[in-house]
């Protein structure tokens, strides 16, 4: 029984540093606040707020319950074993097999112990250096990440798109939904390199292409970050009909320029100029707050304009379809000789290797 008691205590010191990890005590405070809201008298007089609220309530309830169950029952055996009923020891010897075993699945979680990865996810998509092919290859990564979302079970909805002049886009910008959204997409977040024999010319020759990837973390909520409103410029102008055209144009496109460090979001899919609105200001919040995991900085005041090179030297992963096939990963190695499963949505194992890659990184810096 002494060893028992010695290997449930470990697994007790485990759980506890994984619930730290995962910031429990800060979820559950956050839980709690939305279950205090949730009892208020004129909670659904506003639906689409109560149906937020309902949806980040019922989330933290899946993220720390399994925790506080597992915990609740590992100090419940301490406490079995420390009785010392030698009649006992079969039946605890399997409750301790079977709380490791769930301590083990549970692990996974630590993967997504970042303070947004919880969220939904923001994908931006800018074709670089390339011209008309730069601009195919950005829509390439597009439908990638569509079929990506479609096979894991990931709502995704199209906030802005800017078509290509000859073929492709040249920008496209995605609001992916689903448990761990950003926290599985942000390691996307980079340049993307394309190699690959171009369809676009009459030599088929051997051609380059870059496309930028941001991810962010979906923002709603104002204490997440503060806005100022006198380091905002709002501009309101005609928004294109659908492809262009001049049908079914109205005043409703919004432009939100954020003073400080010159970021600008323009939203028009939307009719309503209020939606619009709404939408780049979401955008808009989540960039700051990616600025802000970027640069370390505690308030919004203190961050500089975003800066990256979208060319070559600056790429996170590149793909050759010409000379031969491979995509590889040059920041976790990770690589692949079936380049076509790839662009076709196969991107778990990318992102496992890059989610595995930084927790080696965390696990092995000292705290």
């Amino acid at each position: 029984m002494h060893e028992l008691l010695g290997q449930t205590k470990a697994l007790q010191i485990a759980i506890s540093a994984a619930m730290q990890r995962i910031g429990i005590e800060s979820l559950l405070t956050q839980k709690q606040t939305l279950d205090e809201a949730m009892t208020a008298s004129d909670f659904w007089q506003d639906t689409q707020k109560a149906q937020d609220i309902v949806k980040q309530q019922a989330k933290l309830e899946r993220r720390t319950q399994p925790w506080l169950v597992l915990s609740r029952d590992v100090d419940d055996l301490v406490t079995l074993i420390e009785l010392d009923d030698k009649t006992m020891e079969p039946d605890l010897v399997e409750q301790y097999t079977q709380l490791q075993e769930l301590f083990d699945k549970l692990k996974d979680v630590l993967k997504y112990a970042g303070p947004y990865d919880d969220r939904d996810a923001i994908v931006s998509i800018y074709a670089g250096a390339g011209g008309t092919d730069a601009q195919d290859w950005a829509q390439m990564l597009m439908r990638m990440y569509v079929r990506w979302a479609e096979t894991n079970g990931y709502s995704i909805k199209t906030l802005e798109e800017s078509l290509g002049d000859e073929a492709g886009i040249k920008s496209v910008t995605m609001e992916i939904s689903g448990q761990f959204a950003y926290a599985k997409l942000r390691g996307e977040h980079g340049v993307h390199r394309l190699v690959r024999l171009s369809p676009f010319n009459s030599a088929a020759s051997r051609e380059t292409s870059f496309a930028k990837i941001d991810v962010l973390p979906k923002i709603e909520q104002s204490d997440d970050i503060t806005l100022d409103e006198k380091d905002l410029r709002i501009d309101v102008y005609r928004s294109g009909g659908h492809g262009g055209q001049s049908v079914n144009t109205t005043d409703s496109a919004v432009r939100v320029t954020h003073l400080p460090t010159g970021i600008a979001v323009a939203i028009q899919n939307e009719r309503s100029q209020i939606q619009n609105k709404e939408t780049a200001l979401t955008i808009l919040r989540s960039r700051l707050i990616q600025l802000q995991l970027e640069q370390h900085k505690d308030k919004v005041s203190e961050l500089k304009g975003p800066s990256s090179a979208n060319e070559f030297g600056s790429q996170i992963r590149n793909y050759v379809l010409h000379p031969y096939k491979q995509v590889k990963d040059l920041r976790t190695g990770y690589e692949t000789s079936d380049p076509e499963k790839v662009l076709d949505g196969g991107l778990n194992p990318f992102i496992d290797a890059y989610l595995n890659h930084t927790l080696g990184d965390t696990e092995s810096k000292p705290s």
